[in-house]
């Protein structure tokens, strides 16, 4: 009886409260609207590829319940972009009601081609505006949305698209990974400036082909994409020094293909540029590799003449696992800048052939903990049943570079001891965090007073980035490395990254240093 008289009051109040609802009077709305912005700026979109979400928050700051009569899109169903008002999908609504000291939110997105309208010389600036009521009550908020054209490069749809298997057999986002693509066309072997690149899937150059990227080209890669060379191919990416040393406009940038801000340093969007076995030759000049999951992926041929890769006045920025990961392969590198990775900035191995001069390989990765220092050499890797694979290290000089982080120590000699190889390196005058406080690393790798393997060195001192977070690692008067590199290897790598005269007076790292304005 007791359950039965809760029953009935409980019903007689929800009758109550639905009947109170339906006699809820909405005053039609009277201009009054207040909006969290007056303009919806969408960032910057590829011609026929769909924008991030954007809102709008929509407030009825009066004491009355209101009804918006029309709430559109100036125009109407052809805009091109779209609104979801409170969960409904649509470009025109009628009678959009708020409660009194309430609000609505409006998500905004857009899909435009930019073939649609006339002359658009590269880039369109498309507006739209939402329109709530009419005549002397309507209230506008403005869309703008910049869509730039491009070249895009996809898969073939009908052919079998899968072309390469990628297996890092090291802790790394990318293993046994089927990759789709195709082979550039020789059409497409010459990417230029006049158009932004993007790249869904692999873009593989064929054997005995090159890949030629001239300077100012950017290149754009969707999520799982990036580029791969193959057997007896090579990539000559050729940026280009700028006049106005604050703006390398000249280099050749490679990033995600999302334009927005909020994207701009997130690590992990694309793939990686993978120079397979047998790829030669490969050369790279003022380029920038932001955001991918490895940076450079750079396997086998280490004992090729000249190296297989060749880096110059180049930086990798926000890896979501490897800046650079060479596995039994040789690179050379001067002026290279490394910084932000998960693992680590630089790892050579399964042995290999490594030299790097003027270098600054660091790591600031704050996204999560890391497994590995800035930089990592070993001369082994591990099947699946933990069996190692042996090979020569045979050699891996660091010269005048800066090698630092925010973890300790910043780097790593993994060698399994083998008669028949060889685990040569050396660090020569370089600037070098490694702090051994509770006696962890020993042996003859780690005995920094043999002179074999290292010579020269500054420990523990303050490089004084400008700013790690935002990968800005040029240096400043209170810097550790001023004026303490090693003639010589000056003289090989006479300017910096920025085109500064160093044989004078050289500083450790890719950069020679600059007063760092003062801030108001």
């Amino acid at each position: 009886m007791k359950q039965y008289f809760y029953f009935i009051c409980t019903l007689s109040f929800l009758l109550l409260w639905s009947s109170c609802r339906k006699d809820l009077e909405f005053s039609p709305s009277t201009g009054n609207l207040q909006f969290s912005r007056d303009t919806v700026f969408l960032d910057t979109v590829f011609t026929n590829i769909g924008s991030s979400t954007y809102n709008l928050k929509v407030y009825n700051k009066s004491n009355e319940d209101i009804s918006i009569p029309s709430l559109r899109l100036g125009f109407g169903e052809t805009s091109n972009y779209r609104l979801n008002v409170d969960g409904i999908a649509g470009k025109v609504f009628e009678n959009v009601e708020i409660l009194a000291e309430d609000s609505l939110f409006i998500f905004v997105e857009s899909t435009i081609d930019i073939n649609n309208f006339p002359n658009p010389d590269g880039s369109y600036l498309y507006t739209d505006q939402i329109e709530f009521d009419s005549g002397s009550n309507q209230q506008k908020v403005e869309l703008v949305t910049l869509v730039k054209d491009a070249v895009f490069i996809f898969p073939d749809r009908d052919a079998d698209r899968v072309i390469e298997t990628l297996t890092l057999n090291i802790a790394g986002d990318l293993q046994d990974t089927d990759l789709q693509g195709r082979e550039l066309e020789p059409d497409e072997l010459t990417f230029t400036n006049e158009k932004p690149y993007v790249i869904y899937g692999f873009a593989t150059v064929p054997p005995g082909e090159t890949l030629t990227i001239n300077p100012g080209a950017r290149v754009h890669f969707h999520n799982n994409s990036g580029i791969i060379v193959s057997n007896n191919a090579s990539i000559n990416i050729n940026g280009a020094f700028s006049n106005d040393q604050d703006l390398l406009e000249n280099e050749v940038i490679f990033e995600g293909d999302r334009l927005e801000s909020v994207f701009s340093d997130v690590p992990g969007q694309w793939g990686t540029i993978w120079l397979l076995d047998g790829s030669l030759n490969n050369t790279i000049n003022y380029a920038t590799i932001k955001n991918g999951t490895i940076g450079i992926l750079c396997d086998g041929n280490p004992n090729e003449t000249p190296n297989k890769l060749t880096i110059t006045n180049s930086q990798i920025y926000n890896s979501s696992s490897f800046g650079i990961l060479g596995r039994n392969t040789s690179i050379a590198g001067q002026n290279v800048v490394i910084n932000n990775a998960g693992l680590s900035s630089f790892a050579g191995t399964l042995g290999g052939k490594y030299n790097f001069t003027h270098s600054t390989l660091t790591n600031y990765w704050r996204n999560s903990s890391r497994q590995f220092p800035a930089i990592l050499l070993n001369n082994f890797v591990l099947d699946e049943d933990n069996n190692a694979t042996i090979a020569n290290l045979t050699e891996a000089n660091f010269n005048n570079c800066i090698i630092y982080g925010n973890d300790n120590p910043e780097i790593l000699l993994d060698e399994i001891e083998d008669d028949a190889v060889v685990f040569n390196f050396k660090f020569t005058n370089s600037l070098i965090r490694f702090e051994d406080r509770n006696d962890n690393f020993t042996g003859s790798n780690f005995d920094f007073d043999d002179t074999t393997h290292y010579e020269g060195n500054i420990f523990n001192e303050d490089p004084n980035f400008k700013d790690v977070d935002n990968n800005m690692m040029i240096i400043g008067d209170d810097s550790a490395a001023i004026n303490k590199g090693l003639a010589p290897f000056a003289l090989q790598v006479p300017s910096d990254i920025l085109n500064v005269n160093r044989t004078a007076s050289p500083d450790l790292g890719a950069y020679q240093h600059i007063t760092f304005p003062v801030e108001d």
